[in-house]
């Protein structure tokens, strides 16, 4: 089954079209500056080579700059170069099957990935207060599917949709409880595709039932949000009402004193709005540093005795301690940690920092290990009291096996 994965965003639109039985990508790419007069698509073809040496996977990208006046412009761009016939994988559009979407915030009205019918558009529309900058383009990356795609499924898969397990005592924050029945105020949690990739792919490796598993997933990227998963269901994450509560982050805040906001807003003048840039791209890394809000620049300059540079990591250095070791306390211990997303998966010297501030635990680290260039990896000892694990996320690959799910689920298939 031939499934597109669309992320829709205000200017671009990234696209994957996987094989769901093979689970390979045969292409990939991102319609950018949608909108803008240099827009253009880079475009991502997987090739399967015959050689002496038996099959050879190879790829082939090109940059095609085109006018992209909006969302159903970049789709139908999308199309013409996966039917194209040297760029293109597919020989028909009819080959393929669904399409699954990205949706950032599901609410509480979506805890699993679902068929977008009419009915189900009607109640997302009702979510984009909830998240204004996310939710409105992906309806329109829908949108211009049923005008292209005409009769082909569309299927939702949502951020927060994994998060959904959570109990009453974690989700809710201590406001009036009017205004949670007012205005859905509660942690909701965000990166939930990718904790439930990461998750699913280390449950069986723990040698015990599903249900008795305790996993820590830190997806530590620009965005960073950590799930206290037991049994395979989360109860308990760092996001929260928005993708800005939690860890502290490349430009986001993370968790800081609410009054903060008034205050500065009283302070500096500012309108919420402009709050709202301060917190989410001036803060974090950056703000702190003054510097980047990338690791590796932050860490060129600590080694040139940067002192803010320094600052910032062990900041974050001793969130993702106090964090983690909430959830062992929470979960009444943990069997596995797993590391996933940019930072996760190619910081090595986080990894090591981080692990050796988690000894207390029982966690020993296999440096040789942790400093190789393997992938997917298990960088603790064997006498190593919990198993620590980096696990390259694939959030698309997670959205194409969900699709898919709805779709034989409800027979969608024509």
């Amino acid at each position: 089954m031939l499934i597109l994965v669309l992320n829709s965003g205000s200017s671009s639109l990234k696209y994957q079209l996987f094989n769901t039985n093979s689970e390979r990508a045969l292409a990939k790419g991102v319609a950018d500056k949608i909108g803008l007069a240099d827009s253009y698509i880079e475009h991502t073809v997987y090739l399967e080579m015959e050689t002496s040496l038996g099959i050879e996977h190879r790829k082939k990208k090109d940059t095609i700059e085109c006018e992209l006046k909006n969302s159903r412009d970049a789709l139908a761009m999308v199309i013409k170069l996966l039917t194209h016939s040297d760029l293109g994988v597919v020989h028909d559009l009819s080959e393929i099957s669904a399409v699954g979407h990205r949706i950032v915030h599901g609410g509480d009205l979506f805890s699993e990935a679902v068929e977008l019918t009419p009915e189900n558009l009607q109640r997302l529309v009702k979510l984009n207060e909830l998240a204004p900058l996310h939710n409105p383009p992906a309806l329109l990356g829908v949108q211009a599917c049923l005008d292209e795609m005409p009769g082909v499924p569309n299927v939702g898969v949502f951020d927060t949709a994994f998060h959904q397990t959570m109990p009453p005592e974690a989700y809710m924050y201590p406001i009036s409880y009017d205004m949670y029945e007012k205005y859905n105020i509660r942690r909701y949690g965000f990166h939930g595709t990718s904790h439930a990739y990461v998750c699913d792919q280390i449950i069986g490796l723990l040698n015990k039932p599903q249900e008795e598993t305790r996993i820590i997933t830190c997806h530590i990227g620009n965005g960073s949000s950590l799930a206290a998963i037991k049994g395979g269901r989360v109860v308990d994450t760092t996001m929260g009402f928005t993708p800005l509560e939690g860890l502290m982050m490349g430009t986001r805040c993370g968790t800081i004193d609410s009054s903060i906001a008034a205050f500065l807003m009283e302070q500096e003048g500012w309108t919420p709005a402009r709050l709202s840039e301060y917190l989410n791209k001036e803060c974090g890394l950056l703000g702190i540093s003054g510097i980047s809000s990338d690791m590796r620049d932050i860490r060129k300059a600590l080694g040139n005795g940067h002192k803010r540079s320094k600052l910032a990591v062990d900041m974050l250095y001793h969130q993702l301690v106090k964090l983690i070791g909430g959830y062992v306390v929470l979960m009444g211990g943990v069997d596995a940690i797993v590391f996933t997303a940019g930072m996760g998966e190619n910081d090595a010297q986080m990894r090591k920092d981080v692990c050796q501030r988690l000894s207390y635990i029982g966690v020993e680290l296999d440096l040789e290990i942790n400093s190789s260039e393997q992938d997917f990896k298990l960088i603790s000892t064997p006498e190593s009291l919990v198993k620590v694990y980096v696990v390259p996320t694939n959030e698309e690959l997670m959205i194409a096996r969900d699709t898919r799910e709805v779709v034989l689920k409800h027979n969608l298939l024509k």
